[in-house]
């Protein structure tokens, strides 16, 4: 399996680089509606399916097909276009899941708090944080708009950090090639 990664190490760089560019467009233009970053996650959700489809029917270890591979680019591949056939229920579903972890979260963490004022000290931290967190909860709902850019940024940089990872490990594996033919004979 090391060996099909290293002898199809530039399938995993273009994945990168797409990544990163989404990222970095995402970053550049924080303006986007969330429609536009939903549409953006869709196209990169189904580029980066369709290179895991390409790569597993390419074959694991003995030819055969790799089929994990084959199984992630399926469900990266319907994610992308469920995505793009729907943009406005993904963006409201992201948005209303978001909006109740938070808030269900800073809940949980206010009664914790109140539970442990009779263990610790300055567990005022904890009620803090769950009232920021109801509060975010709150906003998300009563200003999907600002709640979404906030989103958008985090998302952006998520991106440009896993898009430097995949390209960091295609120059690793383009190094790993050579040595890998040379135990391979």
């Amino acid at each position: 399996m090391l060996q099909l990664l290293a002898e199809r190490w530039w399938v995993v760089l273009i994945r990168g680089l797409l990544i990163l560019a989404a990222g970095i467009a995402t970053l550049a233009y924080p303006g986007l509606t969330l429609l536009m970053l939903i549409t953006l996650i869709g196209v990169s959700a189904l580029l980066d399916g369709l290179t895991c489809v390409f790569m597993g029917l390419r074959g694991g270890d003995g030819g055969r097909p790799w089929w994990e591979m084959i199984l992630l680019g399926l469900v990266g591949v319907g994610f992308g276009v469920a995505t793009l056939i729907w943009p406005g229920l993904t963006e409201l579903l992201l948005l209303s899941l978001i909006a109740g972890w938070a808030i269900a979260r800073g809940v949980m963490e206010i009664i914790v708090a109140i539970r442990l004022r009779k263990v610790i000290d300055s567990e005022w931290t904890m009620g803090l944080s769950g009232l920021l967190s109801i509060g975010f909860g709150a906003l998300l709902i009563a200003r999907p708009g600002a709640g979404a850019l906030a989103m958008a940024m985090v998302i952006g940089i998520f991106m440009i950090v896993a898009g430097t990872a995949a390209i960091a490990l295609s120059f690793r594996l383009r190094g790993l090639k050579g040595k890998l033919a040379g135990t391979a004979r």
